[in-house]
């Protein structure tokens, strides 16, 4: 008998690498769940559903879970798709969505799922607290039923519009707010958000226009006027942008909603004190913000050297996102100063440092557009053609017109990066060097389609110059080309530079 257990054990000690199903993160989520661990329970559940995505249980336990993070409206999409899709018969679902309405203060919409749950399932688990729960709604709604049905309709709505916007489905978005704006002419939140579907879909003066118009209306609406430094930021309006951060500078809101909004604002514009005041204060007073929260409280700690602050709340976006990981604001290359050093290279005097500042700012991650360029002096057609190409790119547009010199020339300069990810502090010279042979050889019609031999023979010549310079032997390997190629485009590069 006593064989029979060690056999076992040995056994399981084989396999136990092997069996981390769904089952074993779901078993984890619930420790951690009645320990009170909420965020870990939530990424544990997370987990079993990336590897057992049609279990209702584990779906219906992660929703539980959302409801106690207050992200209710995760919670209620989630037990929407097991009733629709996954499994119909839980009815249980029916109940944890009229509670989640509840919270949201969609009253309309709590009775109707609390409703059907008795109708289906009136001895269910839930039934008595369904009951309490019906009884509790009655007490709120002491008003007209009509207006409680307006209200619900425009939260349905504006929530439904907040989807459209986060999934980059703009039209939509547009469509849905104008109907809100038209039904409710005083709900600035609407035309806060229309400002912003505006904006994402490169319609700056629409977006500007509704911002003045809310402003003129509503003069003392945070969101309007946050929003509007965002679009000032990002068209690099300098002196706009020092303005009216002075103003809101001086603006003490009261409610958390606000504080967050002036906290996230700042950190997005590079004024990491000022965010780093707004959100430190909430997170202190106990506020348990989203992942953007703790991405912004991260990023304003670390760039105003609290660099412990910055490391646990990365934890917590982490948590929340694991794919962040690697985007942490002290990884390879991110930099406080990063806008003065991008307005550096933009303003340059030589045609080489323009280009290399284009190039930086095509790496920004971000929409850009025409009117973002227009106080940048671009002298050559070269410049022109290259700008308009990051505007392309960055927008994500399946048409592209630009000559193949162009994008042949952008290429060029990634398989640079590519080849040189480690080598941050010399990479300058490198790109520089690049954009000056790129330059003199679309002025003498060169053929650009070789990027990686141009790659190449580019690091070479610019080795040259450093202290440690490579073989052409060296360079070929690392380029994956043959030694005869790269003895051709040096050769083509010398003359350039010539």
């Amino acid at each position: 008998m006593g064989n029979h257990t060690v056999n076992n054990r040995q056994h399981l000690t084989k396999i136990i690498p092997f069996v981390q199903t769904g089952e074993y993160y779901f078993k984890k989520g619930l420790k951690a769940y009645r320990k009170r661990d909420i965020y870990k329970a939530k990424k544990h559940l997370q987990r079993a559903i990336q590897i057992e995505p049609e279990d209702s249980m584990f779906q219906c336990q992660l929703a539980v879970v959302l409801t106690e993070i207050g992200e209710y409206t995760q919670s209620n999409r989630i037990l929407l798709s097991i009733i629709e899709g996954i499994d119909h018969e839980m009815t249980e679902c029916y109940y944890f969505i009229a509670n989640n309405f509840a919270h949201l203060g969609l009253f309309q919409e709590a009775y109707k799922y609390a409703n059907q749950y008795l109708d289906i399932d009136p001895d269910g688990e839930f039934a008595e607290d369904t009951e309490d729960l019906l009884d509790l709604l009655s007490i709120e709604t002491d008003f007209v039923e009509e207006e409680v049905e307006l209200q619900d309709e425009l939260i349905v709505k504006q929530e439904k519009a907040r989807e459209y916007l986060e999934a980059g489905e703009l039209e939509k978005a547009i469509y849905l707010l104008k109907e809100i704006i038209e039904q409710y002419p005083d709900f600035w939140s609407a035309y806060n958000n229309l400002a912003l579907a505006y904006f994402y879909s490169g319609e700056v003066k629409k977006a500007a226009d509704i911002l003045e118009d809310v402003l003129d209306k509503n003069p003392g609406n945070l969101h309007a006027l946050c929003n509007m430094l965002v679009f000032l930021y990002y068209q690099r309006k300098n002196k706009k942008v020092k303005e009216l951060t002075k103003r809101l500078e001086s603006i003490h809101p009261i409610l958390v909603e606000h504080r967050y909004k002036l906290g996230a604002t700042f950190g997005l514009i590079g004024r990491y004190d000022l965010s780093y005041k707004w959100l430190r204060h909430l997170h202190k007073q106990g506020f348990q913000g989203d992942e953007t929260f703790y991405y912004w409280l991260s990023h304003s700690a670390y760039f105003t050297d609290r660099i412990e602050q910055a490391k646990s709340a990365w934890a917590r976006v982490l948590e929340e996102n694991p794919d962040k990981k690697g985007s942490e604001p002290w990884a390879e290359g991110k930099s406080k100063n990063f806008n003065d050093i991008l307005d550096k290279w933009l303003q340059g005097d030589f045609i080489e440092e323009r280009l290399y500042g284009l190039y930086l700012l095509s790496k920004t991650n971000k929409s850009i557009l025409k009117e973002d360029l227009e106080g940048l002096e671009l002298h050559a057609t070269l410049e022109q053609e290259f700008a308009e190409y990051i505007c392309q790119i960055s927008r994500v547009r399946k048409k592209d017109h630009s000559p193949e010199y162009i994008k042949n020339g952008y290429m060029t300069a990634d398989m640079l990066c590519q080849f040189n990810k480690n080598n941050e502090h010399t990479a300058e010279g490198l790109y520089l060097t690049w954009f000056m042979i790129f330059d003199q050889a679309v002025i003498r019609s060169y053929s650009m389609g070789n990027c990686t031999a141009w790659a190449a023979a580019t690091e070479y010549i610019w080795g040259k110059y450093q202290l440690s310079p490579s073989s052409q032997k060296e360079i070929a390997y690392k380029y994956g080309i043959s030694q005869a190629t790269i003895t051709k485009y040096v050769k083509l590069v010398k003359e350039l530079l010539q």
